[in-house]
């Protein structure tokens, strides 16, 4: 199975009133983002599946994800994915979908980096996912531990910025 992490793209700073999970992509932040896009689609990405945060910005992340990948589904919302979330929950998550082929996850920081490192089995492994950044790694057994194998990390600077 191939994993896609994808971390939002650059969303609207917070302001008084605006709640955290409301804040919005910029125009800048879809420029960016659709530019990673191109090159994942160029690179055959065509997840079965995309998993998203129910945070706005991750939502819609997601939903563009879903128009530039050619993806015809329903964007799943889980809460698994929202910033503070468990890499373990994730995992289990992705686990009961080990049927799928391809499967695409919008999320943010902190999660995205610590769930990148508990993919690759290495917990203490520093990773700086940059907004709209997108990792692929790829997994051959789905035990309670993964093990997966990090094939390329794509950021708005390698695709074109």
């Amino acid at each position: 199975m191939e994993i896609y992490l994808l971390r939002h793209a650059i969303a609207e700073n917070a302001r008084p009133g605006l709640k955290d999970a409301d804040r919005a992509l910029t125009d800048e932040g879809r420029q960016k983002l659709k530019r990673v896009l191109e090159r994942a689609r160029g690179a055959g990405v065509r997840p079965d599946v995309i998993l998203s945060s129910p945070y706005r910005r991750a939502l819609e992340t997601a939903e563009i994800a879903g128009e530039s990948l050619k993806h015809h589904g329903k964007i799943v919302q889980t809460g698994t994915l929202v910033p503070d979330g468990n890499p373990r929950q994730v995992w289990d998550e992705i686990r009961s979908r080990k049927s799928e082929t391809a499967i695409l996850l919008a999320s943010h920081e902190p999660l995205i980096s610590s769930l990148l490192a508990h993919l690759l089995a290495s917990p203490a492994l520093m990773v700086d996912m940059k907004k709209a950044g997108l990792a692929r790694v790829d997994f051959d057994r789905f035990g309670p531990e993964p093990r997966g194998v990090l094939k390329w990390l794509l950021t708005p600077a390698t695709a074109g910025d």
